[in-house]
Formats: structure tokens, C-alpha cells, sequence
């Protein structure tokens, strides 16, 4: 069994005007990340939303001296961005459909994820979002680490770093064993 974690493609981190934006690298992605949520929604595969949230009321955050204020909750930063809040809008009613919110880069750390993989009988994730090289890397760390086998979708997956990118595409495959579908 498999599902797909979509890891925050939002308007913060994809938008031009994005607090802290992939701009037109997440921007290139979108199609193929659409298209690639479509198909395991229809075919009712399992389809996890993992979302970055925070609280400017949260001063002990360690993000807050790393970045500036993004996906701040109840703002249009958070939600989804162009296609895909389309997508998720036509399908968020399904049981087959889930939205975590998440405080740290791993779509694992802190949330349930992991129980409602297991219930479902899950062994395989595969992984599209932002950014490349920080919530989707540390998000398919987790899965290495909990014994999930790990595909990850070039052409939906994207960072603000090409460097970064490139970087953690070959550590997917190298380290932990992903398979890297072109």
C-alpha cells in the first residue's frame, strides 16, 4: 500500500510575493505535482497534506531565528497555492484525504502521520512539495527512519536552492534508498 505526502506547496512558499517563496522553481513544479495528487486521489490511495503552521505568538520556535514569519495560521500564506487548493477543495471531503497540520520540517515530528500510515497498512510513501532540501528531505528522514520505503517525484519537488536541491536528491537515493522517479 502507498500514499503520497504533499508537503507545503502554499502561497508563502510558492508565490511570487510568498514570505518565503521557491518562487518560479515551485512555480515549475505545479502541473506535475497536480497531476501526480489527482492520480492517487482518484485511484483512492491514501493522500496526506502536510502543512506548515505557525503562531506569531510562539516566540520558542527555532524557526524564528532562522527564517521570517511564514505559514503563519489564518493567513493566505498558508493555503494551498494555484491548482492544488482547487484539488484539495474538490476532494478534502473524501476519506481518502488528510490534512496535518505541522509545527517542524518533518511531516512526522510531532503529528500522527505515522499511526495513520500503519492503519491503513502503508510501507511506501512517496513525496512532492517544498522545499527540496528542508521539509521534504527531513520528512523522508523520518520515513527512512520508521521503515517506510521512500519514492520521491523529481518533477514535484522543489527549493529555493538549486544547490540544496541537487544535494538532497542524491542523498534520497544514495542514503537512504529512495527511488527517484524522473
Amino acid at each position: 500500500m502507498k500514499a503520497l505526502i504533499s508537503i507545503d506547496y502554499t502561497n508563502d512558499f510558492v508565490a511570487t510575493e510568498g514570505a518565503l517563496t521557491t518562487g518560479q522553481a515551485g512555480q515549475a513544479i505545479e502541473s506535475a505535482l497536480v497531476e501526480l495528487t489527482k492520480t492517487f486521489t482518484e485511484n483512492d490511495d491514501f493522500v496526506v497534506y502536510a502543512i506548515d503552521c505557525h503562531d506569531t505568538k510562539d516566540r520558542y520556535h527555532p524557526e524564528n531565528e532562522l527564517f521570517p514569519p511564514h505559514n503563519l495560521k489564518g493567513t493566505t500564506g498558508r493555503e494551498l497555492y494555484g491548482a492544488l487548493a482547487d484539488l484539495y477543495e474538490q476532494s478534502s471531503d473524501q476519506s481518502n484525504v488528510y490534512w496535518i497540520d505541522k509545527r517542524h520540517y518533518s511531516a512526522f515530528s510531532g503529528t500522527d502521520l505515522d499511526i495513520r500510515l500503519r492503519e491503513r497498512k502503508i510501507t511506501e510513501v512517496h513525496l512532492s512539495g517544498v522545499c527540496t532540501d528542508i521539509c521534504v528531505l527531513h520528512t523522508a528522514v523520518d520515513a527512512y527512519n520508521l521503515g517506510y520505503q521512500i519514492v520521491v517525484h523529481k518533477s514535484a519537488v522543489a527549493s529555493f536552492d538549486p544547490v540544496g536541491h541537487e544535494w538532497a536528491l542524491t542523498h534520497f537515493k544514495q542514503t537512504l534508498g529512495a527511488q527517484i522517479i524522473e
